[in-house]
Parts: C-alpha cells; sequence; structure tokens
C-alpha cells in the first residue's frame, strides 16, 4: 500500500487491550480512566482476520501493544495464530516487561520474534514514583527472561523529560550496554498540542519515514497518532478502512484530542 505521499505502508500496531497494571505519570492521570467497555474490544478472531486481509494488502511487519499487551488473557494464543499468517515477516511487542518473568517463554514459543521494554530509571525509588506502584525489579527479571527465550534483539523504550543526558537516561543508557541491549530514548510527548519529537536510537517520530497504521483495541484504524482521523472496521469492514486510513494518511502529524497513549499503544 502506497499513501499520497509515496511512503510504502506495511507497518500495522495492533492494541489488544486498554488495560494496564501500571499508572505511568506521563501515560495514564492520577484519577484515573474511562476503560473501554468489555464487549467494544475485539475478539481475537476479529484482530486475526484484519491482519490477515490487512498483510494480503502488503502489510508485513505486526506489533503487539496495549495498554499493556500481556494483562489480556490468553495473549500467547493470539501470538501463536498472529504468528502463523503467511506473509507476517516481524512479530513483536511492546510491553512494560513486569510480566515477562512468566510470558518470555510461552511468547517465543508461539512464534513471538522480539520485544520492546519500557524502562525509564533503574531507581527502585524513581520506578515505583513514575509508575505509581511498580517494580523495578520485575522488569529487570522481565529483560533476562527474554533474552533466555531468545525474544532479540530486546529494544528499550526509556521516556525523558528533556532530553538522553538526564542521570536516569544515562544509567539506563549503561545498563543496556551492558546486557547488549539497544536503547531508544523518546521525549515525554503531548498528543493534544502536537508536542513530539524524533525517537533518538529508532524511527517513531520521523514523519517522512513513517509506514504504520495503529488498530486500537476497540476497532479504530488510524493513520497518525498524532491526528483524529480515525476508521472503524467493524462499521466499514476491513478492507474499507484500510483503503481510506491510507488515502488520509496525512504528510506529518498534527495533534489529537481522540487518541490517548494507553488505547492505541503510541
Amino acid at each position: 500500500m502506497i499513501d499520497s505521499f509515496g511512503r510504502t505502508i506495511n507497518y500495522l500496531r495492533v492494541s489488544v487491550t486498554d488495560r494496564c497494571n501500571l499508572r505511568c505519570i506521563y501515560c495514564r492521570p492520577a484519577e484515573g480512566v474511562k476503560l473501554i467497555p468489555h464487549d467494544d474490544i475485539l475478539r481475537y478472531e476479529e484482530i486475526l482476520d484484519f491482519v490477515r486481509v490487512a498483510v494480503d494488502r502488503g502489510i508485513c511487519k505486526v506489533r503487539v501493544t496495549g495498554g499493556e499487551p500481556l494483562v489480556r488473557r490468553n495473549i500467547p494464543s493470539l501470538i501463536e495464530r498472529l504468528a502463523a499468517i503467511d506473509g507476517v515477516e516481524d512479530l513483536c511487542m511492546t510491553t512494560n516487561g513486569t510480566l515477562l518473568d512468566r510470558f518470555a517463554g510461552p511468547l517465543a514459543d508461539a512464534g513471538l520474534q522480539r520485544v520492546n521494554i519500557s524502562l525509564d530509571t533503574l531507581s527502585p525509588e524513581r520506578y515505583a514514583s513514575i509508575t505509581r506502584g511498580g517494580d523495578v525489579r520485575a522488569v529487570l527479571d522481565g529483560i533476562e527472561a527474554a533474552q533466555t527465550a531468545g525474544l532479540l534483539p530486546i529494544k528499550v523504550n526509556c521516556v525523558v523529560k528533556q532530553s538522553s543526558d538526564e542521570p536516569d537516561a544515562r544509567a539506563v543508557r549503561a545498563y543496556g550496554l551492558s546486557k547488549g541491549l539497544e536503547v531508544r530514548f523518546i521525549r515525554r510527548m503531548n498528543i493534544a498540542a502536537g508536542a513530539f519529537w524524533p525517537v533518538e536510537g529508532g524511527l517513531g517520530g520521523h514523519c517522512e519515514k513513517c509506514n504504520r497504521l495503529r488498530l486500537s483495541s476497540d476497532g479504530w484504524l488510524r493513520p497518525c497518532l498524532f491526528n483524529d482521523i480515525g476508521f472503524n472496521v467493524r462499521e466499514l469492514g476491513y478492507v474499507e478502512s484500510l483503503e481510506r486510513a491510507v488515502a488520509a494518511k496525512p504528510e506529518s502529524g498534527t495533534s489529537s484530542l481522540s487518541n490517548r497513549m494507553y488505547e492505541i499503544g503510541g
């Protein structure tokens, strides 16, 4: 699929849930969020059918996201069925890592190829503060489990306030080097204000190279994180929603009042 700016669209991010076992300060407000009703969440069969149609039209990379995807029941079974789709060449997941100690082996056995893991600090106190109660040791155990399971290369997503020269970011970089991890730095963004920056060490935020579409857990296909354009795959059907999303993909991000990081997976 080619958009109106000549970009090849071959990457689909699939959010399987808006639930998460952490409440990171830059993702979820302190007062909590209104969760998507259970009946509105796409069933695994719907996700699989949509991915098959998308792959037939040129999607070859699929990333499973959340919320936190590992809180969705029977997630290894979805991974196994996604991995079996002919044409899915790159199957990966973004996770906060806190449940990977339990799931890394089953995910690898199911066909997951690699993971991106969120890690903003190595300090237990700072991590608990940023995540409102999380345990950084669970993430480090998850990273070890992912390495043992062969979910490689492991990429670490480190969110920073301003730059990768901050003390927490420097510590995460050093840890990554010691463990053979690829560390990328993501400056805190404001979707509503249209404040975003290219990812240091990654491709995110480089609008001129953007090759992705995003499917939310309640069935909205969005061509851009920083835009309110969206097409409901249940209402329009899979083919029409894909065609419309590619045709409507903007040249660059602006801002969005409808997208939420915890719903669309970043």
